[in-house]
């Protein structure tokens, strides 16, 4: 418990009365947007995902980055560029996400990113699969002020892990969150809070009592299940895990599989947070990997522009109306209630 108690003072020392005033505005567009059935947005978003890279060393078979499927551009996040938005949102903006598509390492500036952020006192957080964290990159981890580092670590065996991290190594993984720790205690370091995060498929289930226990041998905060986006799922996959328990989809009677998620017309997730791409595109959330819904251009609108503009308003007042027609929304299982 004191590790968590440790993450949340982090959060606390990151809060200011104007984000507190920021969050106050966003919950109650919220609110408001679905009393009325009309979008409303009087706030900034309260979380920002941005995206260093759509590169990455890794071949995993649902992940658009894995398989090198994008329609869209690939290429590095800009240091330059990056630090124009940071500086247009870190007054109202409380939670930076260092994570869309791609493994953040290995964007050369990623680390430095991060430090500008923490300088302004934004909580800052990142998802990598560890093959980049050698001695220097963790050394240098810690010291750039990452409040939060999520680890994949999709089995405990190398058989079961590469099953789907593809071309991976568990070693490599290991042998990261060994650095990261080591540099944590010799800088005298309660940061980064230090997650195992386990997505959990038919292939890697049984292991879900060992990542907890490696978690614990090794001295890592946290371990965290998460459950598995699968495109084609209708007719099973053999992803799916067999306890439904950690699956976002459900077995009908009739033998296909349907989302759990009630998929309800409305989406916190509009009003509170958004994903930049690399090149500056912001779109609605993580579940648009292609972003297929560019919202706007950071290259010709402020953000504030962007977030308050009429064609976020437009994709808002869509899915208020109906998010069966939006396809993003068709598979997804989050977003739906606040703080979710």
């Amino acid at each position: 418990m004191p590790f968590y108690v440790n993450d949340k003072i982090q959060m606390i020392k990151r809060s200011s009365l104007r984000r507190a005033w920021n969050a106050l505005k966003v919950i109650s567009s919220y609110y408001l947007s679905r009393l009325f059935n009309s979008p409303n947005q009087m706030g900034m978003p309260m979380a920002i995902a941005i995206e260093p890279t759509t590169a990455c060393n890794l071949g995993c078979p649902e992940c658009p980055s894995g398989l090198r499927s994008f329609s869209r551009p690939t290429g590095n996040l800009k240091e330059e560029f990056y630090q124009k938005v940071i500086d247009q949102v870190y007054k109202d903006t409380f939670y930076l996400t260092f994570y869309f598509q791609g493994e953040p390492y290995i964007n050369p500036n990623f680390l430095e990113m991060v430090q500008y952020a923490s300088e302004k006192n934004i909580y800052t957080a990142t998802s990598t699969n560890a093959h980049f964290l050698n001695d220097e990159n963790a050394r240098k981890t810690v010291a750039s002020g990452l409040d939060r580092l999520i680890i994949s670590l999709d089995g405990t065996t190398q058989e079961v892990y590469e099953n789907y991290r593809v071309n991976g190594r568990l070693d490599k993984v290991i042998e990261g969150t060994k650095n990261v720790i080591k540099w944590k205690k010799e800088l005298k370091s309660s940061t980064p809070h230090l997650i195992f995060q386990f997505l959990v498929v038919k292939p890697n289930e049984h292991q879900i009592d060992e990542v907890y226990q490696l978690a614990k041998d090794l001295g890592v905060d946290e371990v965290k299940l998460k459950t598995a986006q699968v495109y084609d799922h209708e007719h099973g996959n053999p992803l799916i895990p067999e306890n439904e328990k950690y699956s976002r989809y459900k077995k009908n009677t009739d033998g296909t599989y349907s989302i759990k998620n009630s998929l309800d017309n409305n989406c916190w997730k509009l009003w509170h947070s958004c994903v930049i791409t690399w090149d500056g595109g912001v779109i609605p959330c993580c579940f648009d990997k292609d972003a297929t819904h560019r919202l706007g251009d950071m290259s010709d609108l402020s953000f504030k522009e962007i977030w308050q503009g009429e064609s976020y308003n437009q994709f808002r007042k869509q899915l208020l109306k109906g998010r069966e027609n939006i396809e993003i929304c068709k598979n997804c299982s989050e977003g739906t209630k606040v703080w979710a």
